[in-house]
């Protein structure tokens, strides 16, 4: 144990105060446990002039005017005391020394309050000192603390007792401090008003986890049941830490979603829900939600919740993945090309999870990917059966979106072989059928007459264009001798097509025997070959065409100045492709 024995300042004050006027000198205030006792230190002085035979003194309680008749404590001329104070007051300093030093025992809290003392040097040198001394009965030890206890820097708590009672002196120890760290008793220490105390001071380094620990320290009297206990909880300050976060977030498009952020921390953190540097959510608290309602693809991506005070801070990320259907695809490339060249076109498209991308064509499967978002078909060398309406679908188990785009090839005309001629007595009909893109252009030639029959002629007929098909149909008249030779020439800007038209029926004589009946027979059979050729391609093209579209080639149209003979007026030649 330590002792200080530094000189109280009050002494100090007395000895340079030796000059003979009234004063009093004793600590403004005094604390002592109860049950225990309490010395009151007191010094007094008087004019040296008096020169008195003997000191008398008196001590009061709680007022310094006789005439009010305060409780007396001690009354040195004849011991009377008020009964609060009988057994248990007496001096123990010598007045004649001018030591008024005061003891008080078994101590309750009643006994709390002010205490003045009055010299009696008898006569009228009677003197009430307005100097006095505060008396303070406790029961609990007092545990300082400082102001901020960091975690993870040392901090110091003390425990500190009165010890004022020459008869009684407390032991210090710790409650509860284990896993702190152990105390340093310094004894008993001398305090500036010539009070006594007992410290004891422990040393440690708190962590989070102290926060909140309440920590005791325990006063105890040797050879007494008198025991006291004081606490104090710690109030350890640290950085936040987070520790709750969703994990990674699946949420379907028009879904509600609600991300939790959680931290430890104190004091409590500013929380912040962040998305690419932009603040959503704000408040002081110790758990914070941000609801997203009716998500959308947008809000894809990367959250950061971020816990901050002013002892630190600490961030946490979670993703969220927006699951939707794909977007409807786009199509880039080329749509026009000539026939042989090289034809790239690319499909693309947005959805989560990536899709299936196919492109079709008359159902058949051209090119696939699975969970990619482009799709790259190549035509290396492009053909006339490559024309027509291409599909691009995007497919995922959130739904499925398509696109339709054409591919239009250019190429130089093709005359198919059901192009022929066909007589009946004095007429001949004859049929060119032409494939090519751009339309072209189509003559009729015969050789033998030196004649080209064109599109301005009336002999000549055409059908408006059914894809890339072109039927033309010329007739001539009068043909009562052998029928002519017949050449079909087409043009466009890619070349130019001839092909000399067969003959069904091979000369004159049959058609004679035939007759003029027949003749309308062998006509009419004409007209449905070339119907039925136009219906058959039609009807191809629709089942052929992609369950999500359908398209049905244009019908075939004649001039009216091509009539069937029986046949009535109003049936002209342009609507015979509705009677089959």
């Amino acid at each position: 144990m330590i002792f200080l024995t530094a000189l109280p300042l009050f002494w100090i004050m007395i000895s340079a105060s030796r000059g003979g006027h009234w004063g009093a000198w004793m600590p403004s205030s005094i604390s002592a446990f109860e049950g225990t006792c309490v010395s009151i230190p007191c010094r007094f002085d008087f004019p040296d002039e008096l020169r008195p035979a003997i000191v008398h003194g008196v001590w009061y309680f709680n007022s310094p005017y006789p005439k009010n008749y305060p409780p007396v404590v001690f009354k040195s001329r004849t011991q009377v005391v008020h009964e609060s104070f009988q057994g248990r007051s007496r001096l123990l300093g010598d007045l004649g020394l001018r030591n008024c030093t005061l003891l008080l025992s078994n101590l309750s809290p009643e006994l709390g309050g002010k205490y003045y003392f009055r010299g009696d040097l008898g006569g009228y040198n009677q003197y009430t000192f307005s100097e006095h001394s505060v008396l303070d009965i406790i029961n609990t030890p007092n545990i300082m603390v400082p102001p901020e206890v960091v975690a993870g820097t040392e901090v110091e708590v003390s425990c500190t007792v009165p010890d004022n009672c020459p008869e009684l002196h407390p032991e210090l120890s710790w409650l509860g401090h284990e896993g702190l760290g152990e105390p340093a008793v310094l004894g008993r220490l001398r305090e500036d008003e010539g009070t006594w105390v007992q410290v004891s001071l422990l040393h440690f380094v708190p962590t989070r986890e102290a926060n909140g620990y309440r920590l005791g320290c325990q006063a105890s009297f040797p050879n007494t049941t008198l025991q006291f206990e004081g606490y104090a909880s710690l109030d350890v300050k640290y950085p936040p830490v987070i520790v709750e976060l969703n994990s990674s977030v699946e949420a379907i498009e028009g879904s509600h979603v609600s991300l939790l952020c959680g931290a430890d921390s104190n004091p409590p953190p500013l929380l912040t829900w962040m998305r690419d540097g932009t603040v959503l959510r704000e408040a002081v608290t110790e758990s914070l939600s941000l609801e997203l309602d009716e998500v959308t693809p947008a809000e894809d991506g990367v959250y950061a919740c971020l816990a901050e005070n002013a002892y630190g801070q600490d961030n946490r990320t979670v993703g969220l993945s927006v699951m939707y259907a794909p977007w409807k695809p786009t199509v880039n490339g080329t749509v026009v090309a000539v026939e042989g060249e090289t034809v790239s076109i690319l499909c693309s498209t947005q959805s989560n999870p990536d899709p299936i991308l196919t492109i079709f064509k008359e159902k058949q499967i051209l090119a696939t990917v699975i969970y990619e978002s482009k799709l790259q078909l190549e035509l290396p060398a492009v053909m006339p059966e490559d024309d027509g309406e291409y599909w691009c679908v995007a497919e995922n188990q959130y739904g499925q979106r398509a696109t339709a785009f054409n591919l239009s090839v250019e190429f130089a005309p093709v005359i198919l072989l059901e192009s022929h001629c066909a007589a009946a007595r004095d007429t001949v009909q004859c049929l060119c059928v032409v494939k090519a893109n751009p339309e072209p252009s189509v003559a009729f030639e015969l050789p033998s007459r030196n004649v080209t029959v064109n599109e301005t002629e009336r002999e000549f007929v055409y059908s408006e264009r059914s894809g890339l098909l072109l039927t033309t149909i010329l007739t001539l008249r009068g043909q009562a001798q052998a029928p002519p030779r017949v050449i079909c020439s087409s043009h466009n800007l890619y070349g130019t097509k001839s092909l000399e038209l067969p003959f069904q029926g091979a000369h004159r004589l049959m058609w004679a025997k035939i007759g003029p009946v027949g003749a309308v027979v062998a006509f009419a059979i004409l007209i449905a070959i070339v119907c039925y050729i136009t219906q058959t391609r039609r009807k191809k093209n629709v089942t052929e065409s992609p369950s999500f579209s359908a398209g049905d080639d244009p019908p075939v149209l004649f001039s009216s100045d091509f009539r069937i003979s029986g046949v009535p007026e109003k049936y002209e030649s342009r609507e015979l492709s509705t009677l089959e």
